[in-house]
């Protein structure tokens, strides 16, 4: 079949180390890496830092004051008053259109961050990438395993293409978990500009807390579902190693 096309030497030598390279590293990774990655998720999660009972400990000071209150004198009369009601009508302004208090600097310089979070958020990150990435080549792997297609002796490709779909779930999984960690950053900041112009609203500031709570359980989680991803992609391939190794056998070992 490899008359049919003609392929550069020197690069068909250079696919082939590349291939030699991926099934060696993905070997290691599915034997080695992913049982010690395991082991080291399930013991970060009795880490003290990720297993807070009083949820209060990981609040952060709001800084932004609640300024004294300021008497605007309302246009109730004349000419004015009548058109200033007509152009809000005019303009649907409602109470979404009421007016906060103007943000020109914080008081207290940037406001920053929940610290606590952004520091186990910075631990969580980077093992969310790392599933990631070594997700993606054992999947080249799996893949470049593939043989051409026939018809008939399909079980083990079945078993390779399973195998394929899962660790792209895992892959899509982890994706979304830092999706998740970037809204939550986006959601806080917004809920802080409303504090920032609207000081008086007790509600705001619950929110930010309530954010903070619920962001906190979902980084366990996180964690926890990245332990039991490995858990299971070595668990699975393990299973099915000859079969992924060698989805097709023989067929003179049926003739006798």
């Amino acid at each position: 079949m490899s008359s049919l096309l003609k392929v550069d030497n020197e690069i068909k030598t250079k696919v082939d180390a590349f291939r030699e390279r991926i099934t060696s590293e993905a070997e290691d990774l599915v034997a080695n890496f992913f049982p010690k990655k395991l082991l080291e998720l399930d013991h970060f999660l009795k880490d003290p830092i990720i297993n807070i009972c009083d949820l209060k400990e990981i609040h952060s000071e709001i800084n932004l004051t609640v300024p004294d209150p300021i008497l605007i004198s309302d246009l109730h009369d004349g000419l004015e008053a009548q058109n200033a009601k007509k152009r809000k009508l005019e303009d649907g302004a409602g109470e979404d259109k009421i007016p906060g208090t103007k943000v020109f600097v914080m008081p207290g310089g940037m406001m920053k961050s929940n610290a606590k979070l952004v520091d186990l958020i910075e631990k969580v990150k980077p093992e969310i990438r790392t599933l990631i990435e070594k997700c993606n080549t054992v999947k080249m792997w799996v893949q470049l395993l593939i043989p051409r297609i026939e018809d008939g002796n399909n079980f083990g490709v079945s078993i390779q293409e399973e195998t394929v779909a899962e660790l792209r779930t895992v892959e899509g999984e982890a994706a979304s978990y830092l999706d998740q960690i970037s809204r939550y950053y986006i959601t806080r900041a917004k809920l802080v500009s409303k504090i920032a112009k609207y000081p008086h609203v007790e509600d705001y500031r619950r929110t930010v807390t309530e954010i903070d709570e619920k962001e906190y359980i979902s980084l366990k989680i996180i964690v926890s579902e990245l332990r039991n991803q490995y858990v299971t992609l070595h668990d699975m391939i393990l299973k099915n190693i000859e079969k992924i190794k060698k989805p097709r056998s023989s067929n003179t070992d049926a003739l006798y």
